[in-house]
């Protein structure tokens, strides 16, 4: 997916300081940037968001009208409100005009997205957050490219120790530059979320979904042969070709290109192994795409 560039400028913005009991904030979670894990101390009656310069919190971002959203303190409550803007204000991901947040509401501004953190527990729920922020990818909750990496090592060991089969499934939406530069990186950013959403429902608990990168994702699967890797690899195929993606009205036909490898007890390191899959997956889209290699 291309890369947007953007600045952020938050008012009150603390990494470390406490925040007082029952108080709330916004931590950034999405995209990774200089700003991932910041969090806005929301302790104003009324702070405006936006792109312009007269806002309490600004985000430099195309997609973020110049005076978006507010978010407005009523006593222990705080409600968001939609000011009009170009894109719309979500909360977990449904468009709102108005809404009372909830501690561990996502509340999404154009495409950069906040957690909402509040209670007696805000602390505590801030250091889980950025915790998180270190393994998970904070668009699609799959794990991200470092946490893949030291796992696949971790299995790779365990397979040529025992052993037992391994495999890795690597894929990428096909043609997903068109569908950016038809519908827009927003229609992008829900596609890849609800991508992995299809995919996770056939993960199991040993197993691993990744996003790797831009809209490239992996799946570590212990125990699976050459046999089981293609065989995941055609179900996941045909999941996410079986029913169009929607956005905002639009109805996109998605289609992924998959390439595997395998080891069955073999001492493979692994750039080795990623690179075996990579090769197969970029084998599948010189053969037309929407198909399986491995």
């Amino acid at each position: 997916m291309a890369s947007e560039d953007w600045k952020t400028r938050i008012t009150k913005v603390s990494a470390v300081s406490k925040l007082p009991e029952g108080e709330a904030c916004l931590v950034w979670v999405y995209p990774a940037g200089p700003e991932i894990g910041k969090r806005v101390e929301l302790d104003g009656e009324e702070l405006v968001i936006g792109r312009g310069s007269d806002v309490d919190i600004t985000i430099d971002r195309d997609s973020v009208s110049r005076r978006h959203a507010k978010i407005v303190q009523m006593g222990s409550r705080y409600r968001l409100i939609d000011l009009g803007s170009t894109n719309g204000t979500y909360v977990n991901d449904e468009p709102i005009s108005e809404r009372n947040l909830s501690d561990g509401d996502l509340v999404k501004i154009g495409n950069a997205i906040y957690k909402f953190l509040s209670g007696g527990n805000v602390e505590a729920a801030y250091y889980e957050e950025i915790y998180k922020l270190t393994i998970f990818d904070g668009l699609t909750q799959a794990h991200n490219k470092r946490y893949f990496m030291e796992f696949l090592e971790r299995e790779l060991a365990r397979a040529s120790r025992t052993g037992r089969p391994l495999s890795l499934v690597m894929f990428d939406i096909d043609h997903f530059k068109v569908i950016n530069d038809t519908h827009g990186h927003l229609t992008g950013d829900a596609i890849l979320k609800d991508l992995c959403a299809r995919i996770r429902t056939t993960v199991r608990k040993d197993e691993l979904l990744a996003r790797y990168g831009g809209e490239e994702f992996v799946v570590v699967l212990p125990e699976a042969d050459r046999e089981g890797a293609l065989e995941f690899a055609e179900r996941i195929r045909h999941l996410v070709e079986a029913q169009p993606f929607t956005f905002e009205g639009d109805v996109i036909p998605v289609t992924i290109s998959v390439g595997c490898s395998y080891t069955v007890g073999e001492t493979v390191t692994v750039s080795q192994f990623i690179k075996e899959a990579d090769e197969n997956l970029y084998r599948a889209k010189r053969a037309g795409r929407n198909r399986v290699a491995g």
